[in-house]
């Protein structure tokens, strides 16, 4: 049994045949009158000979293109509707957030009057922005003296907007030195038994003292890793007694013991090249955009376009013999400067005078 959505093909196909039949037959009947209609040669412009050709392909093009219009349903965006979930593969981003007092701090962002929190949620809200988020499961690991798992697997981006906000997850560790090595051991605990090259993970902090050994090691789920300082990393400011500020060193050696990447979030956003590199999502090209919708649109208006403006171009443009009547050779000014006037009327007149 045929389907539905094959009859526009199956149409296009028989009105092909059709019309390449139709052309052949008029091609065959044009050929008996061709010095008529292209004068003494017999032939069109070259342009003109691939014309049947053309008007074939935009019929069977212009019904291709209204059979799918008329079969295929539009796309239809409705709240709740569940039309645009991601059926794909999961794929995942994991955050480990630095919830030390130290990132209360106010030094941050371009003009230095955020708090470190405050610019983690801004560098992240700008990066959930420019990826697919309907593709991605979300995961928060915070981290202090110890770690802990805040969301695993969420799509609602307003749970994740409200961890990275003024949540104050400080409260949740004991007081002590912030331990960045625990945040990444939950982080590979957490991802151990995803797909594999699935999860980006994302370390936000403004720096800790790392112990020479003892890196983490990340699982085979784990596809890239980035690391964001937040921080002034020139001036900082005094808490708990020491002076905090970004520390960029400390931050680039873990990113290359995690063969990862840093960037220095303080003033900038993430590149947008690379966060299509660490997540996997290349952007697509304008044609992969389109539905079949919107090729059977195209089709339909270059069809149109080509039924409707081959007539013209053939009719001033098909071929370059001109008739009509032409002056004579005879009628024009005769040698020596004369000029024929008209048919002597009787014995005596001249026929010709000269010109003054």
């Amino acid at each position: 049994m045929v389907e539905l959505s094959e009859l526009p093909l199956y149409g296009a196909v028989a009105v092909l045949l059709l019309a390449a039949l139709a052309e052949w037959i008029h091609t065959r009947r044009v050929r008996h009158v061709a010095a008529l209609a292209f004068g003494p040669a017999g032939r069109p412009s070259g342009w003109a000979r691939g014309a049947p050709t053309a008007r074939v392909l935009a019929l069977a093009g212009l019904v291709w293109g209204l059979g799918t219009l008329l079969v295929s349903e539009p796309r239809r965006y409705a709240i709740g509707s569940g039309e645009n979930e991601f059926r794909g593969e999961p794929k995942h981003i994991l955050v480990v957030l630095d919830v030390s007092p130290s990132m209360r701090l106010v030094d941050a962002g371009p003009s230095g009057k955020e708090s470190r929190t405050q610019r983690a949620r801004e560098l992240m809200e700008s990066f959930f922005e420019r990826i697919p988020l309907e593709e991605f499961k979300v995961s928060v690991v915070a981290f202090y003296n110890g770690a802990k798992p805040v969301v695993i697997d969420t799509k609602d981006s307003e749970v994740v907007r409200n961890i990275l906000g003024d949540l104050p997850l400080s409260f949740a560790f004991p007081a002590g030195k912030t331990r960045l090595f625990d945040g990444l051991a939950e982080a590979a605990r957490v991802a151990k038994d995803w797909n594999p090259r699935s999860t980006t993970v994302v370390v936000v902090s403004d720096g800790d003292t790392v112990p020479a050994t003892g890196m983490p090691r990340m699982p085979d789920s784990v596809r890239s890793v980035i690391v964001c300082g937040v921080g002034d990393p020139q001036v900082g400011k005094f808490i708990d007694g020491r002076h905090s500020r970004q520390d960029v060193p400390m931050l680039k050696q873990v990113a290359a013991r995690l063969h990862g990447t840093f960037h220095n979030g303080n003033e900038k956003q993430l590149a947008s090249s690379l966060i299509t590199e660490a997540t996997g999502t290349e952007e697509e090209s304008v044609f992969e955009k389109l539905t079949l919708r919107e090729y059977a649109l195209i089709a339909c208006a270059l069809s149109s376009l080509i039924l409707a403006g081959l007539p013209v171009l053939l009719h001033f443009l098909g071929t370059r013999w001109r008739p009509g009547r032409r002056p004579k050779a005879g009628s024009g000014p005769l040698p020596g400067g004369s000029q024929k006037v008209r048919r002597p009327a009787a014995d005596g007149e001249v026929a010709w005078k000269p010109v003054p």
